[in-house]
């Protein structure tokens, strides 16, 4: 006997799927992520480091075979994620500086569409990698490539919990912040306040940990769960639920002294964004572009049709 639920299921912090139950004593359960590691050597000429591709997959069984969270995934509920990575160099002692890109996504509901969370980079990356090191996760001791690692796999699972469940993400965020606490007890580079003007590590959990940008986090879960996810059923109430996502990150950030936070936003969300309002109705396609035009003014030339 199978009995199949078909009932839409929320999470305090992630996706709802199907569930199929075969009268098993447990379900069988799978980690959070599925993480693919691309990594880019072409800037490392010495024969001495001819082992880096093992970082690769060493990388990706870090990564998805720990349980990062205390919720219950199942196997196509995994998150799936994209880590890409440039090697620029590499020193006698094996230590190498790096810069990488983290993407995340997530599934929109009654779709078989995924729309990208977000993207994070940083290029102040310096790590140790000797030849068959292994890679041990411990939230007591900091260790600068383990260490970055999980502070950008909280950072994504905190905006992945924050799309499902409004502020949902917190849990996540405080483990980043923790690791950059241990992070600034030692001499790593990129951790410090200071670190790459005011686009750091730093900044980013410090800010995604204020109640000053609680406002932008709570539109970032209104544009998620209560506008892309219902696209399909109800297109207009979505998008007048997305456009007032959109006015209340305006009026954050006209309250902000920083815009990193929305830049992210922007930088991840704008062609999404532009495709949303494009088949709508004039006049809210106008609304639009005016919000827009007001914040974010990085793309405008992307939002220039909504005008039309």
């Amino acid at each position: 006997m199978i009995y199949i639920n078909l009932n839409k299921k929320v999470k305090k912090t992630h996706f709802f799927t199907f569930t199929i139950l075969l009268l098993l004593p447990f379900a069988l359960q799978a980690q959070e992520l599925n993480c693919e590691v691309n990594l880019n050597t072409q800037q490392l000429t010495n024969s001495s480091f001819d082992y880096i591709d093992e970082l690769k997959p060493r990388l990706e069984n870090y990564i998805n075979e720990y349980k990062w969270t205390e919720e219950d995934f199942r196997e196509e509920e995994r998150i799936d994620c994209q880590i890409n990575i440039v090697l620029n160099s590499g020193s006698q002692d094996f230590t190498f500086a790096a810069e990488a890109v983290f993407q995340t996504q997530r599934p929109i509901y009654y779709t078989n569409s995924k729309t990208t969370s977000i993207l994070l980079s940083d290029n102040t990356w310096q790590f140790s990698f000797p030849e068959g090191r292994s890679l041990i996760h411990d939230d007591l001791q900091f260790d600068q490539l383990t260490g970055f690692i999980d502070f950008f796999i909280y950072m994504l699972l905190g905006y992945d919990f924050d799309s499902f469940s409004d502020q949902g993400g917190d849990p996540y965020f405080a483990k980043a912040q923790n690791i950059l606490n241990l992070a600034q007890t030692t001499s790593a580079v990129g951790w410090s306040r200071t670190a790459n003007n005011r686009r750091n590590r730093y900044i980013l959990v410090s800010d995604m940990t204020s109640t000053n940008y609680e406002p932008l986090r709570t539109a970032y879960y209104r544009y998620h769960r209560l506008g892309l996810d219902q696209f399909v059923s109800k297109p207009e109430e979505a998008r007048t639920e997305i456009l007032e996502a959109l006015k209340a990150i305006r009026d954050n950030k006209r309250r902000s002294t920083n815009n990193y936070l929305y830049d992210l936003f922007f930088d991840t969300k704008y062609r999404e964004i532009s495709a949303v309002f494009d088949a709508a109705e004039p006049q809210l396609r106008l609304e639009a572009y005016n919000v827009l035009q007001q914040t974010d003014q990085g793309h405008l030339s992307e939002y220039e049709r909504l005008q039309n």
